[in-house]
């Protein structure tokens, strides 16, 4: 691990890395003590005023290095990756690291300009307070100060990189913490960053499977900002752990992705949507489209369609090209998506396409393709975040009904909406609770905000927005 400049071992010695296809040990990850974190979130505070200060040009130069040293690892890096997470040989070399490095020289092309946002002099009469006249002004974008990302198993470098990068070029100060199950890549991204010349300190990076260092982070006086994505579980904690030091918060947390399909909608198209939950990452993404609420007229031909579709995704060893679905990160990921599988059975769902335990697959923790069919709006799977390659489906009668359909669970992450009458379709997304909608699409603008409604998180980040999270408005006047 590195704190404050030195790479160190963990004090709790170090815990395995398995491989979900195989199941045989990749390597191993420090196992961090409390202490560490807590020296990592001091290194990092220590390092904060100097960095902070550092002009935006040395900080755009220092990311693009970056950026520029991470591609030329890549070719090594995309094999560790896919060991690690389980992606498949065309996620993993298309949208793991590629997209670390897109991140990487955005930010540092934020930097081509200052922080400030200029406001017009206000006309003020005098008061016992002060003497009147034009007053000035401007808003300045502080750095926030120490930022604990602490990151996903699903895409370790991808989220890093969009919490780091932005951090960053505001002047903040990092402690990573990637996800206990695949740490390794984030460990060599560190080395990367270290090569590209960040100062001692400003990068932190600590790994552990215990929840414990993580959580002193989000306690520790030294950290200002924690910036997390996982699940709305642990969410809920951080934002009370922070509560008793006013942490700032960035939180990205559980999505139950809701694509409406209306009776004008043209069914390849929300079927090519809706496979994208089995064919990218094996369902292990929070904006998947998992809820498939389709007008009744179209219910029996989209369902039939997604059930043909499932037999043609190839399930197997991620490192082969033609593979679409590969494992699930854990064994006992698999058996939590098994559990709503039968308990979607068992409250009345058809399971229509079933997934579970691939017959041709002896080794590794595989969950194929499942659709969950005739559900209703209570049925734990329609309701709760499953996190693996399940669709659930269930019809409605017009419009009302099928926006509150969508609208009715604890989540607001990411939805879709599926119309040839874009105008209506736009109407239908603007209903919707959602921080995210696309319309005919489960393509990503990665320049728009990012994030949830109700339980699916607070704040935003993205382009532009991810600059804005990691600051604070220091407004500055003067008379004219």
């Amino acid at each position: 691990m590195l704190i404050g400049g030195e790479w160190v071992d963990g004090e709790a010695g170090s815990y395995p890395i398995t491989n979900p296809a195989t199941e045989a040990p990749v390597g191993e990850a420090p196992e961090a003590s409390v202490a560490q974190a807590e020296a990592a979130a001091q290194a990092a505070a220590e390092a904060f005023p100097a960095w902070s200060r550092t002009p935006l040009a040395r900080r755009a130069e220092l990311l693009r290095t970056a950026g520029r040293l991470l591609a030329e690892r890549q070719a090594d890096l995309v094999p560790l990756i896919i060991s690690e997470t389980g992606a498949t040989a065309q996620v993993g070399s298309r949208m793991q690291v590629p997209v670390a490095i897109d991140r990487f020289n955005r930010y540092a092309a934020a930097l081509e300009r200052d922080f400030v946002i200029p406001l017009p002099p206000y006309p003020t009469a005098a008061t016992p307070l002060a003497a009147g006249g034009l007053i000035g002004g401007v808003v300045h974008r502080q750095p926030v100060g120490v930022v604990a990302a602490i990151s996903p198993y699903n895409f370790p470098v991808v989220n890093i990189a969009g919490k780091i990068c932005p951090a960053l070029a505001a002047g903040c100060t990092v402690v990573m913490k990637p996800a206990a199950q695949d740490p390794l890549a984030v460990i060599v991204l560190t080395e990367i960053l270290r090569e590209a010349g960040f100062p001692d300190g400003v990068i932190n990076v600590i790994t552990s499977s215990s929840p414990d260092p993580a959580a002193a982070l989000t306690t520790s006086r030294h950290v200002d900002m924690v910036s997390f994505t996982g699940s709305t579980v642990v969410g809920t904690k951080i934002y009370q752990a922070g509560s008793a030091t006013m942490k700032r918060l960035l939180l990205e947390l559980g999505g139950k992705g809701a694509a409406l399909v209306l009776e004008d909608a043209d069914v390849a198209k929300a079927v090519a949507g809706l496979v994208s939950v089995w064919g990218f990452h094996s369902g292990q993404i929070c904006t998947a489209p998992t809820r498939a609420i389709v007008h009744r007229s179209k219910y029996d031909q989209l369902v039939s369609a997604l059930a043909a579709a499932a037999p043609n995704l190839k399930v197997g060893d991620p490192t082969a090209m033609d593979t679409v679905v590969g494992p699930v990160i854990s064994d006992a990921q698999r058996a939590r998506i098994e559990h709503y599988i039968q308990t979607g059975s068992d409250e009345g769902a058809t399971v229509l396409v079933d997934g579970r335990r691939p017959s041709h697959l002896d080794t590794g923790f595989y969950v194929g393709p499942t659709l969950l069919a005739d559900c209703r709006a209570g049925m734990t799977p329609v309701q709760e975040e499953i996190f693996g390659p399940v669709i659930v489906a269930m019809p409605f009668d017009d419009d009302d009904e099928g926006i509150a359909l969508a609208n009715g669970t604890d989540f607001g992450l990411y939805d879709y909406v599926f119309s040839q009458d874009t105008d209506r379709a736009y109407r239908v997304a603007r209903q919707l609770r959602s921080g995210n909608v696309g319309i005919n699409t489960a393509q990503r603008n990665h320049e728009t905000p990012f994030g949830g409604f109700k339980m699916s998180g607070v704040g935003r980040d993205g382009g532009e927005f991810g600059l804005h999270a990691y600051t604070e408005m220091q407004s500055i006047v003067w008379p004219g």
